[in-house]
Formats: C-alpha cells, sequence, structure tokens
C-alpha cells in the first residue's frame, strides 16, 4: 500500500516539474520576443510566429513529460 502511494506521489512530482519547466520556458520565450520587438518592431510578425513555434513545441515536450510522470 505504501509503495502505491509513493509512486503516486514521485508521478505527480514528475509530472509538476515538467509543467513547471514548460511554464519557465514559454515565460522566457516570451520575454525575449517582447524584447525583440521592441528593438525591431518591424520584424514583429517574423518574431512572433518564431515564438508561437517555440511555445508549440515546448508544450509538446511538456505534455509529453507529464503523460510519461503518470504513466510511469
Amino acid at each position: 500500500m505504501e509503495e502505491a502511494q509513493a509512486a503516486i506521489s514521485l508521478s505527480a512530482i514528475g509530472a509538476s516539474i515538467a509543467v513547471i519547466g514548460a511554464g519557465y520556458g514559454i515565460g522566457r520565450i516570451g520575454d525575449s520576443a517582447m524584447e525583440a520587438i521592441a528593438r525591431q518592431p518591424e520584424a514583429a510578425g517574423k518574431i512572433q510566429l518564431a515564438m508561437i513555434i517555440s511555445a508549440a513545441l515546448i508544450e509538446g515536450v511538456a505534455l509529453f513529460g507529464v503523460v510519461v510522470a503518470l504513466i510511469a
């Protein structure tokens, strides 16, 4: 019984670490994109596109990490 509870706790910790890492990464992307747009407003479209693609890739990795943590 205790082993099952420990496994559930460790799965929850692993999933939360994946989510925290994704949130931090997307926050960094947003911060850097806003700085880049402030410096070069004419490149805003290209910067936003790169930001959205990067954020989507990070979300995909985070989702994969959460699923793996909860399955294992």
